[in-house]
């Protein structure tokens, strides 16, 4: 084994992967938002990490190919994931009509998401996004597979160490702005940026952007 080559595959694969997840998204904004409000954020961060390795994983054994053969269920993915986008955006921008500080938020059980609901809706954040397809396993495995024999799965652990280590500080460190959301205004700020993106993000892919 060349351990200096080995090196080098999975720094690239933390580099790329880092890079292609490192961005204001549709997932990390729901993971800050629950982080934030301390609700199943360790599921919800297992959840991200798992499918961005099932998704990678899938890239390098050749998926990445079935999917620019099958062009088709791309296009489905992107309106379903248009329309999810916007809705949730919609939700975000009702919320700002009746914002909540943090504590209070806390205390009330009726205002605390569901495991379930919340598990539901990082895992359509996730998988209905087209663009994760094109990313993650076109993206990835193209770029693994370029690696030579052997080193490809090393290329796939190093982006996947950048997933886990990307969401876990997301999720688990959004604490450090309870301070802050602790005044309605402040979750005012956030969910009108959620909306904004989670529209955007959806606008754009209803119109193939």
């Amino acid at each position: 084994m060349n351990f200096p080559n080995v090196f080098h595959a999975a720094g690239l694969g933390l580099g790329t992967g880092l890079a292609l997840i490192v961005a204001i998204g549709a997932q990390n904004a729901y993971v800050l938002r629950q982080g934030i409000r301390g609700e199943h954020i360790g599921a919800i961060v297992a959840v991200c990490a798992i499918s961005d390795a099932v998704l990678i994983a899938a890239g390098v054994l050749g998926t990445g190919a079935l999917l620019t053969a099958a062009p088709a269920a791309v296009v489905v993915l992107r309106y379903v994931g248009a329309a999810f986008l916007v809705t949730y955006g919609a939700m975000a921008a009702r919320r700002i009509l009746k914002p909540q500080a943090l504590e209070s938020a806390e205390l009330s059980g009726s205002d605390r998401s569901g495991l379930a609901a919340a598990l539901a809706t990082v895992m359509a954040l996730t998988w209905l996004n087209p663009h994760v397809y094109l990313d993650t396993v076109l993206l990835l495995g193209s770029v693994a597979n370029a690696q030579g024999p052997g080193l490809q799965w090393w290329f796939a652990a190093g982006a996947m160490l950048g997933s886990i280590l990307w969401f876990c500080s997301l999720g688990f460190g959004a604490k450090l702005l309870r301070g802050f959301f602790a005044r309605p205004a402040s979750w005012r700020i956030l969910d009108g940026g959620i909306a904004l993106t989670m529209t955007g993000l959806g606008v754009g892919l209803a119109l193939g952007s």
